[in-house]
C-alpha cells in the first residue's frame, strides 16, 4: 500500500527537487499510523500534496519525461562511425549478451539483498575474494548459515541447479522478445502494458512494476501509470527491462534509446527512464565498439545532460580517468549512496554508478567486470546481469569461459505464461531474426 512507502515517497520527492521539507512532520505522522482505510486516505492526501508541489527555486537539474523534450536537453546528437557486422560475428554477440545477462545474474542471485559488511567477510571465509567465481553451496555449511544475519539458506547457488533459474532480470528480457513479436518495433507503452498483463501474474512485478499493473487493472494508461501513487519510479527496474532493444539495435542507439522510452514511461519516471535509455543506448553501441568508455560517453548524448544521472555517471568516468583506484571508487559510491537504505540500495543512479564503474575498471573481461558489479553490493542480481549484457554484447559468447556457462546448461526457466523453460541458443536466433526484419541493413555476410 502507498500509505507504508510514505517515507520513500518523501526521499524520492525530494531527490527530484520537490519543496515537500515543510510536509515531513505530516509525512511522519501518518507513516506511524497502524495499517487502516483512514491511514490509505490520508496518504492520498499526501500524494495530491506531493504532485502538485513546486521545484525549490535553487534545484540544479532540469528532468522531463516526454521525448521531445528529453532530445531538447541532450548533446547534439553524435553521428556513430559504425559500419556493418558481419553475420556470423553478430550471432556471437548476439548469444554473448544472452549468455552474459544470464550468468551475471546467476552471480548475483543467491546474495541479492545482503550488504557488504557481511558480503565482504562472506567472500574471504570462502575463499572467493576478490570474488572470481559463483558462490556455492558447496562452500556452506552451518557455522556459516548462523554466523551471518544474511539468510544464506535456500538461496539458487550455481552448483544446486540445472538451468537458470527464473528472475524478473531474464524473464524481462524475454517478455521484450514477446513485444517485438507481437507488436513489432512499432511497439507503444500501451502495448507493454498489454504484454504485462496477458504473460505474467501480479506477484512476478515488484516495486514500481507493481505499482504499474496495478495502475493497467485500475485503468490508468501510460504516462500515469508510473505516477499515481508510485514511490519507486526512479527505481532500477525500467534499467533491467530494456537490453533487448540494445539487442535488436546494433549500432542505432537512437532508436535503442527510444524503445527504451516507450518500454520505461508505463513504470518510471525521470532518471528511471534515463537509467534505461542509457543501458539500452550501450548495449546497441558494445556491439559495434570496442572502447567500452567510448561506448558509454557515446551513449550519454541519449540522456539529458542536465539530469542527476549524466553528472552521475560522468563522475565515475572522471575518477576512473583521473587514476583514482577501483576500491576507491566503489567506496565513493557507498559514500554517496547508503546501501542501508531501501531507497538508495534499489535507486536507478546508484545502481548505474556500479555497472559504470564495473565496466571501466573491468577492463572488457567477463569475469572481472561481472565479479566487480556483484561484490560492490546494492542490487547485485540486476549489476552482475546488466554487466554480464554489455560485456558479452561486446566481446561475444567465445570471451565468456565455459565455467560460467556451464552451470545454465543453456536452458532458461521462466514465470512467462506459456514459454517456461526456453532454450538460450533459440533466444539469440530469435534476436537476430528481429534484427533481419528490422534492421537488416546492419548486418553483412
Amino acid at each position: 500500500m502507498y500509505s507504508s512507502q510514505l517515507n520513500v515517497e518523501y526521499i524520492q520527492s525530494i531527490d527530484e527537487g520537490k519543496d515537500v521539507c515543510k510536509y515531513k512532520n505530516l509525512i511522519d505522522s501518518v507513516s506511524q499510523l497502524e495499517t487502516s482505510m483512514q491511514k490509505e486516505q490520508l496518504a492520498d492526501i499526501i500524494h495530491t500534496i506531493i504532485q502538485n508541489a513546486n521545484t525549490i527555486d535553487d534545484f540544479k537539474f532540469k528532468e522531463p519525461d516526454d521525448l521531445s523534450s528529453i532530445y531538447s536537453l541532450c548533446n547534439p546528437d553524435y553521428i556513430y562511425p559504425f559500419k556493418t557486422i558481419n553475420e556470423k560475428v553478430l550471432k556471437k554477440k548476439l548469444l554473448g549478451a544472452w549468455m552474459g545477462r544470464i550468468c551475471g545474474c546467476l552471480l548475483g542471485k543467491p546474495i541479492e539483498g545482503i550488504k557488504t559488511d557481511e558480503l565482504i567477510p562472506l567472500l574471504k571465509e570462502t575463499g572467493n575474494y576478490p570474488m572470481h567465481r559463483y558462490l556455492l553451496r558447496s562452500d556452506m555449511n552451518e557455522q556459516i548459515y548462523d554466523k551471518y544475519k544474511f539468510n544464506l539458506r535456500n538461496r539458487c547457488f550455481a552448483d544446486s541447479i540445472d538451468m537458470a533459474p527464473i528472475d524478473d532480470d531474464t524473464n524481462y528480457t524475454v517478455l521484450s522478445n514477446v513485444i517485438i513479436e507481437n507488436y513489432t518495433d512499432n511497439f507503444t507503452s500501451e502495448d507493454v502494458a498489454k504484454v504485462w498483463l496477458d504473460k505474467q501474474p501480479k506477484s512476478a512485478y515488484c516495486t514500481a512494476e507493481r505499482v504499474a499493473y496495478l495502475n493497467f487493472v485500475k485503468g490508468f494508461l501510460p504516462p500515469q501509470t508510473a505516477l499515481y501513487k508510485n514511490p519507486f519510479r526512479e527505481w532500477i527496474g525500467a534499467q533491467i527491462r530494456v537490453d533487448y532493444y540494445g539487442y535488436i539495435n546494433p549500432g542505432n542507439l537512437k532508436k535503442a534509446a527510444h524503445m527504451a522510452w516507450r518500454d520505461a514511461r508505463i513504470s518510471h519516471t525521470k532518471n528511471g527512464i534515463y537509467s534505461s535509455m542509457l543501458i539500452a543506448a550501450i548495449i546497441s553501441c558494445a556491439a559495434c565498439c570496442d572502447d567500452i568508455q567510448q561506448t558509454i560517453k557515446y551513449a550519454l548524448y541519449q540522456i539529458p545532460s542536465t539530469c542527476r544521472l549524466y553528472k552521475a555517471v560522468v563522475g565515475i568516468i572522471n575518477q576512473y580517468n583521473s587514476r583514482v583506484s577501483a576500491e576507491d571508487c566503489i567506496k565513493n559510491i557507498h559514500k554517496q549512496y547508503d546501501e542501508h537504505l531501501g531507497h538508495h540500495w534499489c535507486h536507478a543512479i546508484s545502481n548505474t554508478c556500479i555497472v559504470i564503474a564495473s565496466l571501466l575498471y573491468g577492463n572488457n573481461d567477463f569475469a572481472k567486470s561481472i565479479c566487480m558489479a556483484v561484490q560492490a553490493g546494492f542490487d547485485t542480481d540486476c549489476n552482475g546481469a546488466t554487466v554480464g549484457s554489455i560485456i558479452g554484447m561486446n566481446k561475444g559468447i567465445e570471451h565468456i569461459p565455459h565455467t560460467w556457462t556451464k552451470p545454465v546448461n543453456n536452458k532458461l526457466n521462466t514465470s512467462i505464461f506459456g514459454m517456461d523453460i526456453l532454450s538460450i541458443d533459440e533466444l539469440a536466433d530469435m534476436t537476430f531474426k528481429h534484427i533481419i526484419s528490422f534492421s537488416p541493413q546492419v548486418i553483412s555476410k
